[in-house]
């Protein structure tokens, strides 16, 4: 669910740094074989876990039924210091949103703010330090394709896209390859949580889930094909579900009257068009 492709590294794009989607450098090793029939190499457990997967959905659902959802998302990610040892970078985003066509991020931490605001018809990237602001006023109808659009058009993209995109539970059944069910914690988020691990599109995750809510509380990430596996973790807090929003909470007139910009992504190359976008991730992001 959470992070699926994200890779943890920072992007600065026109208006702010942001945790975006860098290339991982180097491949995994190969496995060693595997012998047919030896009992040393099977695995003990199914790959797919029914507890875990049945979690995994129980999550994805609890979230796809609120209309509307308010959470705050601390993240951490390591990336390589310039004397090779990794070095943890943090930010923190207040996210509300509205199905299916209205969302707001306000993100600060270590590096320079920065405001999203989508609407249903326009979406609105806003750099308070800078003071520049890029428009979209053709933004498509929905919050899954807004950010898809955003993550092609200029290389935003949120660590924690899997937990406001529609259906959070199909959004990783396609690239699920492993779920297991490790335990309870009465640790993370104040509560009791299920722990559990899966993985997606080479991503592997641990994940903590209320055990009563069945809302998310902590993940944490780490890529196969990442040779230097570096960490990547959001913790969650602050949820309210179908709460009452007031008129006016996904746009800001600071915004719109700061000095206009052009959305561009800050690499030269251009996303192809078909590709997938990293939901995940969170994403996963970031």
């Amino acid at each position: 669910m959470l992070m699926r492709n994200w890779r943890g590294t920072r992007v600065l794009v026109a208006l702010a740094a942001l945790v975006a989607g860098g290339a991982s450098a180097g491949q995994a090793a190969s496995p060693p074989a595997v012998v047919e029939g030896d009992p040393a190499v099977q695995p003990a457990t199914p790959l797919l876990e029914p507890k875990a997967v049945n979690l995994l959905k129980a999550a994805g659902a609890r979230l796809a039924s609120a209309r509307s959802i308010r959470f705050t998302a601390v993240v951490a990610y390591e990336s390589p210091s310039r004397f090779g040892q990794p070095v943890v970078y943090t930010t923190r985003s207040e996210v509300l949103l509205q199905r299916p066509d209205k969302l707001r991020v306000i993100t600060s931490g270590d590096g320079p703010p920065s405001e999203y605001y989508y609407d249903g018809r326009t979406f609105v990237m806003f750099s308070p330090e800078e003071n520049f602001v890029s428009i979209d006023d053709a933004a498509p109808p929905t919050i899954d394709a807004v950010l898809e659009k955003a993550y092609r058009d200029a290389a935003i993209y949120l660590p924690f896209t899997d937990m406001i995109v529609e259906d959070p539970w199909k959004d990783i059944a396609g690239g699920l390859t492993l779920a297991f069910y490790i335990g309870q914690s009465s640790v993370i988020g104040g509560t009791t949580t299920d722990m559990l691990a899966y993985e997606t599109d080479g991503t592997f995750i641990q994940l903590w889930i209320g055990a009563d809510d069945k809302l998310p509380r902590m993940a944490r990430a780490v890529f196969r094909n990442d040779p230097l596996q570096l960490r990547h973790q959001v913790e969650f807090s602050g949820w309210q579900l179908d709460i009452d929003i007031p008129a006016g909470a996904f746009a800001s007139e600071k915004a719109v009257a700061a000095t206009p910009v052009p959305f561009a992504r800050p690499d030269a190359e251009a996303v192809p068009p078909g590709s997938p976008a990293p939901a995940g991730g969170a994403s996963s992001a970031n």
